[in-house]
């Protein structure tokens, strides 16, 4: 395609704003693309990648893994001090942080030694 452009064939692309036909600057420029075009090329087949993955049923993202049984049994746990929350966390299979994100009173709930309401049995 470079070749018929360099023989005074013009080229113009609505879509990318493209066109040839008016200086002999441009077909050099055209020949290598742009970095934000690059981008909205892979941007663009990104979406159409996630988008027939969705079709077909799969969903993207990490996998959950605090499922509720999860934080009742760390909830049952936590008011003993003798347990800390890396070793529950360790106990039941998850990290600190997956505590913390779930329970947003844990260090409350360790530091008083109590059950807060959000905490308490359903």
């Amino acid at each position: 395609m470079v070749g018929e452009l360099r023989r005074e064939i013009g080229y113009c692309s609505l879509h990318e704003r493209l066109d040839t036909t008016t200086s002999p600057a441009a077909v050099s420029s055209s020949t290598s693309s742009p970095p934000w075009f690059i981008r909205e090329l892979i941007v663009s087949g990104t979406r159409e990648g996630l988008d027939a993955a969705c079709a077909r049923g799969r969903v993207g993202g990490r996998p959950i893994v605090a499922t509720p049984e999860i934080i009742r049994a760390a909830r049952d746990l936590l008011p003993n001090p003798e347990n800390s929350i890396t070793s529950i966390a360790k106990l039941l299979g998850v990290s600190p942080g997956t505590l913390y994100h779930h329970i947003p009173d844990l260090q409350e709930l360790r530091a008083s030694g109590r059950v807060p309401n959000q905490l308490s049995a359903d």
